[in-house]
């Protein structure tokens, strides 16, 4: 089989010159986006993990949220190596299921770190505004409401993939997979569905813990380490609130005009060239989130800074090696 058999068209097909260059655009802005927050998105994960798997049983205010958040930032890293290879290769030789796979995790990873971050930001205001004891139930339900959101975000996730279909011979993947026709009523319900559940409702929430924990900064109080721990509070609702609106606020914009121009012929061909060219840029804005809460744990969390410290490193390298050494002598 020749390696033109691997290209994103069928033997009796030919793509006309303007489909050809946008999809030669949208994979070059995929291609060197992802390249570009490939490594630093990897690196500060698994730093983050380190960090507060070392910490978690001194560390309180929404640290288990931390985590699942930055367990789907390193899912959707892990797969961007065979998104790159497709962007840069114009062909994907790793079957249909994978390629499923890679274009379900993407979408997962968005709508679980959107979820977290509201959690994240609820979590804060909660401790300010009702400054009750964190105590072993609450972080157990802490862990529930993960638990929850993983499992209506992988649910509410499955459309994606379900309503793309593949050819015999077709060799392409993503959002390039011909979608499955719906009709008028089922494609709106689907959509206002997810923009309703999967956005709004989510911002709604980090906009009001926000409102609410700089309303708290304002009240008169005596206490200088309850003005302190307001302020951390404050910073990290509104780094979540800024990663929120830098990442996926453009995106659900463009979305619904993207499924439009996708499930409706009718629309003009100056309007589909916009959106094709704007969307790409977007989903990209989307997947930055995956270095910028890195960031954020660095700047809104002491434990973080405290752990990322040089002399805390080296003593924590130091153990690590000792420790090693250690196993090794009694083996």
């Amino acid at each position: 089989m020749s390696v033109d058999t691997f290209t994103c068209t069928t033997a009796n097909q030919t793509v006309n010159d303007t489909t050809q260059i946008i999809r030669d655009y949208q994979h070059h802005i995929y291609a060197v986006f992802y390249t570009v927050i490939l490594v630093p998105g990897l690196i500060g994960n698994v730093l983050a993990l380190w960090v507060f798997y070392a910490y978690i049983k001194e560390t309180k205010k929404a640290v288990i949220f931390m985590i699942n958040l930055a367990v789907a930032d390193l899912l959707q890293v892990l797969s961007l190596p065979l998104r790159v290879y497709y962007y840069l290769n114009n062909s994907w030789p790793f079957g249909h299921f994978a390629c499923m796979v890679c274009f379900y995790v993407k979408y997962v990873n968005m709508y679980a770190s959107i979820y977290f971050l509201a959690c994240i930001s609820l979590r804060r205001c909660r401790l300010i505004i009702q400054p009750l004891r964190y105590d072993g139930p609450k972080r157990r339900r802490d862990r529930s409401w993960c638990l929850v959101g993983w499992l209506v975000v992988c649910f509410g996730c499955l459309p994606f993939p379900l309503l793309r279909r593949n050819h015999e011979n077709v060799y392409c993947c993503f959002s390039e997979l011909p979608m499955i026709q719906l009709s008028k009523e089922l494609g709106v319900s689907l959509l206002t569905f997810a923009e309703l559940m999967g956005f709004l409702l989510p911002l709604a929430i980090v906009i009001i813990c926000t409102w609410l924990t700089a309303a708290s900064l304002r009240e008169k109080t005596c206490v200088l380490q309850d003005t302190g721990e307001k302020h951390k509070a404050f910073k990290m609702v509104l780094s979540c609130a800024g990663v929120f609106l830098v990442c996926f606020v453009p995106y659900h914009i463009t979305f619904p005009l993207d499924f439009l121009t996708k499930s409706n012929g009718s629309v003009s061909p100056e309007f589909k060239m916009a959106v094709l060219h704007v969307h790409p840029v977007t989903l990209c804005l989307a997947s930055l989130n995956c270095c910028l809460d890195p960031v954020m744990y660095y700047f809104t969390t002491d434990e973080f800074k405290r752990r990322l410290s040089r002399p805390e490193l080296q003593d924590s390298l130091q153990l690590h090696i000792r420790g090693s050494c250690s196993t090794n002598r009694d083996v």
